[in-house]
């Protein structure tokens, strides 16, 4: 695919990317004025619901829904997803803005991993394609694989006890509704854009990217209450791209380059993998979750 078109995918991709990091923030810096309650208050949604802060939060992440549709309708799908991986960075160089917070120099660092490890897998794998529709006999396999290892996962968590293993089945389980919610809505936003509202609405496809994304919201929040952030976070962001990469060649014929390109893609995807490391472990991504709330009672003599 030329590079001209790839502009208009990309750009809605990194929008959406910001919309999600800047809802994060904002949705954080709301919690933090609210009162506090170690037990559910059914006041809580009227509280926030008076949070200007919140309520441009709720706005940022339905801009980031639809950017992601637009660059998924417009793009394929190994280029689009691969740049969510930028939302934790995005999301802690806001932080330091909104929430007072400071990136040390070893934080900026691994931003830097995260940005240039991007640059360099994109720029060796090169993707190719953009199938607009996928036949039934690839749907099939794909989704039900998805299904499987998606409930293999969940139940896999279900057996351990709070930790790092719980949170990573998590996470991993998140990552592959997040990837299964893309190839979704990448089908029916091409059929909207195609044939109009009462095709989009007539899809199956439309029901169930909002039946994956509902269940991705649903395990979100149980990954981050399984573990630490350095367990689950990893495991969305970079799971969430492996498995819409192999979405994408299966169910949309895209391309990757191979040969001697190949190292050069696992060098940018080592770098990410380190980059996110680092960042989950740092004070204020495990602030902008509550992570360190949470563990303030038990840290307590």
């Amino acid at each position: 695919m030329p590079t001209v078109d790839l502009l208009m995918p990309v750009l809605f991709a990194l929008g959406a990317a910001l919309s999600n990091a800047l809802a994060t923030v904002l949705q954080r810096k709301a919690a933090l004025s609210v009162p506090r309650s170690d037990s559910l208050r059914a006041g809580l949604m009227l509280d926030l619901l008076r949070r200007p802060v919140w309520l441009a939060g709720m706005a940022t992440v339905i801009a980031a829904a639809v950017c992601q549709a637009v660059a998924l309708a417009t793009g394929p799908m190994t280029v689009v997803q691969p740049l969510f991986v930028l939302e934790l960075p995005l999301a802690l160089v806001i932080a330091t803005v909104l929430l007072h917070g400071r990136l040390s120099p070893s934080g900026w660092g691994a931003v830097g991993a995260v940005v240039t490890g991007l640059a360099v897998a994109l720029f060796a794998a090169s993707p190719e394609g953009n199938r607009t529709h996928t036949p039934m006999d690839r749907w099939i396999p794909a989704l039900a694989v998805c299904t499987a290892v998606l409930a293999g996962l969940v139940l896999a968590a279900l057996r351990r006890p709070e930790g790092r293993a719980r949170a990573a089945c998590f996470g991993l389980a998140t990552a592959v509704a997040y990837a299964a919610t893309a190839a979704l809505m990448k089908t029916s936003m091409h059929t909207l854009d195609d044939e109009g509202v009462t095709a989009f609405l007539g899809t199956w496809q439309t029901y169930g990217f909002a039946l994956f994304g509902a269940s991705a919201l649903f395990l979100l929040s149980n990954a981050m209450q399984a573990g630490p952030l350095v367990a689950s976070q990893p495991a969305i962001t970079l799971g969430d791209a492996g498995v819409s990469l192999t979405l994408g060649i299966t169910l949309y014929a895209e391309h990757l380059r191979g040969g001697w390109w190949v190292p050069l893609q696992l060098l940018g995807a080592a770098l990410i993998a380190a980059g996110v490391l680092a960042l989950s472990r740092l004070p204020l991504a495990r602030a902008l979750t509550g992570e360190e709330r949470r563990a303030a009672p038990a840290e307590a003599p």
